[in-house]
């Protein structure tokens, strides 16, 4: 399975040190240049963890050659969403609300970073999606109690 990925969730990831799972669930993942661009920046979170994860998996796409446009998105999310279409990929990992919104109305599937781990437990990779919700809702990431309790009842936690 081919996943595309968005900066948001390889944040999220890496902050439960749960980036490990994306080499598990999937067998190729690939990373925009203008997501890597986004995640390489000196003050972002966790970019020293993730850029060694994502140094190989990176693809460029000119949107020049799609046409592709969405008020309001950034440009690694309108890359994601173009290599997800140029590629017939399986995924789309993006947390972004907006964008997950556009992404279904194009066709795109999407999977978000509780997902992955939800995905992850359900395959036995993990015992326990809760120690990462926890790490995740005490940060600086929103996630609302909702999604939350629903995270945890999926996963009969």
């Amino acid at each position: 399975m081919i996943l595309i990925a968005d900066a948001s969730p390889l944040i999220a990831l890496s902050l439960c040190n749960q980036l490990n799972l994306l080499t598990l669930l999937f067998k190729e993942i690939i990373i925009p240049v203008k997501v890597f661009e986004e995640i390489n920046v000196t003050d972002k979170p966790e970019a020293q963890k993730i850029i060694p994860f994502i140094q190989d998996k990176i693809q460029k796409i000119d949107l020049n050659d799609i046409i592709i446009s969405a008020p309001n998105l950034g440009a690694g999310e309108l890359e994601a969403m173009a290599l997800y279409k140029k590629l017939n990929a399986d995924y789309l990992l993006v947390d972004d609300k907006k964008a997950r919104q556009i992404a279904l109305y194009n066709n795109i599937k999407v999977i978000g970073s509780i997902g992955v781990l939800i995905l992850a437990k359900q395959k036995k990779l993990i015992s326990s999606i809760k120690p990462s919700l926890n790490i995740l809702f005490n940060s600086s990431i929103h996630i609302s109690q909702e999604l939350y309790n629903h995270a945890l009842k999926i996963t009969g936690e």
